[in-house]
């Protein structure tokens, strides 16, 4: 599996962005998605994940009401919608994928992304 993310950038206190994640490898469907994020010198921390068929998401509290995952099967990608940004959010993004675990946790993943950056200026 080959997991190729983008859409990192700058942007001010309150703006939006969307992170993609592209799958290639193996069966898309099959496979939960999601998303983590590292701060410098903190720990990945989980962000949201999708289930295979989309039938089940999850969120920490710490984004819930500003992020939106979802997913197209059709073009084997993710999508990371993350708005009212805040200062708090600069991290590295990294998207993933687990064959068989749901919810998501950081031990359990299969494949991870290259990592993309958000700055988040205030």
């Amino acid at each position: 599996v080959q997991l190729q993310a983008s859409g990192g950038g700058l942007v001010e206190a309150g703006g939006s962005l969307r992170l993609s994640c592209g799958f290639s490898g193996r069966t898309f469907s099959s496979y939960s998605m999601g998303w983590f994020r590292q701060a410098p010198g903190k720990e990945r921390e989980f962000v949201a994940g999708v289930s295979g068929n989309s039938k089940r998401i999850s969120y920490p509290d710490s984004v819930k009401g500003r992020f939106t995952i979802s997913r197209d099967t059709g073009k084997n990608t993710v999508y990371l919608q993350m708005d009212s940004l805040k200062p708090e959010d600069t991290a590295v993004y990294y998207c993933a994928a687990d064959r068989m675990n749901w919810p998501l946790v950081l031990a359990s993943v299969d494949y991870w992304g290259q990592g993309t950056l958000v700055t988040v200026s205030s």
